[in-house]
């Protein structure tokens, strides 16, 4: 039988073969030192590599608390930019008509800034993160659409289009914004790491989305659905690490809540199985036509205003602020902003609509894409989705506390019908509401409303990452000897 192997003794003896190289490298000098122990080197430069290895996990988590903190400084950027829109609103006796004046021009001054600065920051900025995924581009160009510089920027331009009372969302946008903080901490991270810049940026994307909406899994599985379609994560870890961490900050900021509460859900019946199929084929629909026009309007098609948007976009911008400041006179200001306030009511069976809301958010969320500026629209295809299921649920005659699993189905229907990710949307709208007790009849919905939608369309940040431009790449440029 053999004798059982001495774990300690099996260790190298650093003391003595330190004492040893010593010795050799002051008799010889360093060929000495190297000749007299190989083996001595050779367990020094593993112990080196393995404390490389825990120095870039170190760095990788940085930089998620990082992602975490700036996603909430976005947050917090973002309502003090609604806020200074319903001050803005408030100004003396006629304070809404001044919005005639203060929209378009802020939305002027935001497209000039982006396409003078920033074009990479255009739009709601999934796209960017997908073609930068999937066409595995060079350094240069990649960073022309994901880098912290982009990132900052985007925050800046998003929070201004807030400011201007656009009817856009932050949380696309963050999406890009997480992306951009983690991929820039590739430059520090060793060549041995094994992390790549694809692992950073789904991490960062992830995190983003997961610390916008307080929803950990749903970010998870954003990642899966929508950023990994040719490849898959070689560090899934590090994805989860990324959210728990960055969630973690959000979390310590506004506490551990859902953004609508929990959800009252009286006991579901088949009597809801009706009302339920009708939400599901609106959103549907309404969803796929949303996208459809989004894809279609930011593409061109040979029409007068497609003309005019190329020829003279600072003039077609200001049109279309103009165009989203008349839909805020006439719903009161309801459709700015990214509109929590309204859904929020109408979960909580307190809020009403008026008939023509859910159309007036859905053409003013148009418009808002359209002009150019950077914009995003998950956030209002909830709110627009919330619309659907309380006008069905009135259409239907239900009173509005049997209403609200018909709004939690539209917005799950309709997110799901827009961004073509249906198992995303029925998780984000189950952590946002609380809602497990109705999980079947959300995921039930978001299937059968992306299922319609394909009928009209295909999924939309795919055409759109098709459509962006690029820069040529540039070589960098190597310093003369």
């Amino acid at each position: 039988m053999p004798a059982p192997i001495d774990d300690a003794a099996a260790q190298p003896n650093w003391p003595k073969g330190v004492l040893r190289v010593a010795r050799a490298w002051l008799r010889g000098g360093w060929q000495a030192a190297h000749d007299i122990d190989p083996e001595f080197w050779r367990n020094l430069q593993r112990e080196l590599l393995a404390g490389r290895q825990w120095l870039d996990r170190s760095i990788v988590l940085t930089y998620a608390a990082a992602t975490g903190a700036i996603v909430v400084a976005f947050t917090l950027l973002a309502e003090a930019a609604i806020h200074g829109f319903r001050q803005v609103e408030g100004w003396g006796d006629h304070g809404r008509y001044f919005t005639l004046l203060w929209t378009p021009a802020l939305t002027v001054a935001l497209l000039w800034w982006t396409r003078r600065y920033v074009p990479g920051a255009g739009g709601s900025g999934i796209p960017q993160v997908v073609l930068s995924l999937e066409k595995d581009l060079p350094p240069s160009q990649s960073a022309w659409l994901v880098s912290m510089r982009v990132s900052l920027h985007k925050i800046g331009l998003v929070s201004g289009g807030l400011l201007a009372g656009l009817s856009i969302g932050r949380e696309g946008p963050t999406v890009q914004v997480g992306a951009g903080v983690m991929v820039s901490a590739r430059r520090w991270l060793s060549p041995q790491s094994g992390i790549d810049a694809h692992d950073l940026m789904v991490a960062g994307a992830a995190a983003g989305i997961a610390a916008a909406f307080n929803t950990p899994l749903g970010g998870i599985v954003f990642a899966l659905e929508q950023l990994t379609r040719r490849r898959h994560i070689s560090h899934s870890s590090l994805v989860i690490a990324a959210i728990v961490l960055s969630g973690l900050v959000a979390v310590a900021v506004f506490g551990n809540e859902t953004y609508f509460g929990r959800l009252r859900v009286q006991a579901m019946s088949w009597s809801l199985l009706l009302p339920g199929l009708l939400v599901a084929l609106v959103a549907g629909l309404s969803g796929g036509l949303f996208a459809r026009l989004i894809v279609v309007s930011i593409r061109g098609l040979p029409d007068r205003f497609s003309r005019w948007r190329s020829a003279h976009p600072l003039r077609f911008a200001a049109g279309c602020g103009l165009a989203v400041a008349v839909i805020g006179l006439a719903t009161q200001g309801a459709t700015a902003g990214a509109g929590y306030v309204t859904t929020r009511a109408l979960l909580e069976g307190q809020g009403d609509l008026p008939g023509v809301y859910t159309l007036l958010k859905f053409c003013a969320t148009w418009i808002s894409a359209w002009s150019g500026v950077p914009a995003g629209v998950f956030a209002p295809s909830l709110v627009i989705g919330a619309g659907i299921g309380h006008d069905v649920a009135l259409f239907m005659g239900m009173d509005k506390e049997a209403a609200i699993p018909l709004i939690a189905m539209g917005m799950a229907g309709f997110l799901a019908a827009t961004t073509g990710g249906p198992i995303t949307a029925f998780i984000i709208v189950m952590e946002m509401v609380s809602g497990q007790a109705m999980v079947l009849s959300l995921m039930a919905c978001a299937l059968l409303s992306s299922g319609v939608a394909r009928l009209v369309t295909r999924p939309m940040y795919q055409e759109l990452a098709a459509m962006l431009p690029l820069p040529p790449h540039t070589e960098p440029r190597q310093e003369k000897r």
